[in-house]
């Protein structure tokens, strides 16, 4: 939705429809903000875009954020405070990740699995029948600019609809033999992972904490550590244990425990943090002199207690991650086609069940992935 109309002259098969079924976001709030239609036109791609047939989307906490209002700065609680009915304090001028107001209604939805049905101008009518992921992060639309970035979903449309509409060079072909469901758990879990890993240049033999283990992101940051040979320590609820030594944790701790206490202090060379909030403290206990804390998320609440002097005396490096160099996800795509990454899809929902799927995801009882099945 709101995206000014096409010039460009698109190629296409002959069978598309004029409307589409798909899920609204009509402002910030809660649950009722979601409404689910079956006559929503269908997204033109414009030169340089390609038109995809969705088949899966997933789950993610941005979307949660995003519909509650929870980025904007007047916001100072955990996501789950808000996350049924949304906040009365929010404040439309800065309630988006990117701190620009969103345009309303929106299609939400940053995970993306489909085939490409249409092109436009500029891009090889060879690509439709294309099975693809879009990266979730999108640079094209702002020039490739460093450090900026619109989230699909986000500053346009995404992928909680039958057809989105994506830069043809930031739509990936993917050649595997994953299901669209598993294919749709990876591309804001696994390239925020990635994205920390990457940018706290995780090295084997190191050892690597990682909180909120269980959800999407801490589960994909296992994998991609281990992949990179580390020796991970995960930290999630204590129901959840068994599950994450079964992907591939070398250590687990229940959130409840005191980390300092079972790991030891200066232990860990590197923090991989979704949750901040009151386990914050902890995180730089554990951490070695020159250690390196990444964070993309926190569900546990965004502020928390620093102690500058362990920040300088350690001598530690802190990472925000949000924004991610091109080859973050094309680093997914190649481990995914060579086999060295899993999906981990923990439950489904069809599209017009997304309220039902939103609840699954936060009651937090589940291990992995929720994606949404998208009807033909």
């Amino acid at each position: 939705m709101n995206d000014k109309p096409s010039t460009s002259t698109a190629h296409q098969i002959p069978t598309l429809p004029a409307a589409m079924k798909g899920v609204l976001l009509t402002g910030h709030g809660g649950f009722e903000k979601l409404e689910f239609r079956s006559d929503i036109p269908l997204p033109n791609p414009e030169a340089g875009e390609v038109l995809i047939r969705v088949a899966a989307a997933g789950i993610n906490n941005t979307d949660i954020n995003t519909r509650i209002g929870w980025y904007s700065k007047s916001i100072s609680t955990a996501t789950e405070s808000g996350a049924a009915t949304g906040f009365d304090s929010v404040q439309d001028d800065d309630a988006s990740w990117s701190g620009v107001p969103l345009a309303f209604p929106r299609i939400q939805g940053a995970d993306c699995c489909g085939r490409i049905v249409a092109v436009g101008e500029g891009v090889d009518p060879a690509r439709i029948g294309e099975r693809v992921l879009v990266r979730n992060m999108l640079r094209s639309y702002v020039d490739y600019r460093p450090f900026e970035c619109w989230t699909f979903g986000s500053e346009c449309d995404g992928g909680f609809a039958q057809f989105a509409k994506a830069p043809s060079r930031e739509t990936y072909k993917v050649d595997c033999d994953w299901t669209d469901i598993e294919l749709a758990s990876v591309p804001c879990a696994y390239s925020t992972a990635e994205g920390m890993v990457h940018r706290a240049q995780v090295r084997s033999g190191e050892r690597v904490v990682i909180t909120g283990a269980s959800g999407g992101v801490g589960s994909a940051a296992i994998q991609l550590a281990k992949r990179r040979g580390a020796h991970v320590t995960a930290v999630a609820g204590r129901d959840k244990l068994e599950l994450l030594r079964a992907l591939g944790a070398d250590e687990v701790v229940a959130r409840d425990e005191n980390l300092v206490a079972r790991v030891g202090k200066e232990s860990m060379d590197v923090a991989i943090d979704v949750a901040a909030g009151p386990g914050f403290p902890a995180l730089l206990d554990v951490l070695k002199k020159g250690g390196r804390y990444a964070v993309a998320g926190a569900i546990a609440g965004p502020i928390v207690e620093l102690d500058v002097r362990s920040l300088y005396l350690k001598d530690l490096s802190f990472f925000g991650c949000t924004f991610q160099e091109d080859e973050v996800f094309e680093n997914l795509i190649s481990y995914i086609e060579r086999g060295e990454i899993r999906p981990l899809v923990a439950k489904t929902f069809p599209l017009e069940e997304i309220v039902e799927a939103q609840k699954a995801f936060l009651s937090k009882s589940i291990v992995g992935k929720i994606v949404l099945e998208i009807p033909a």
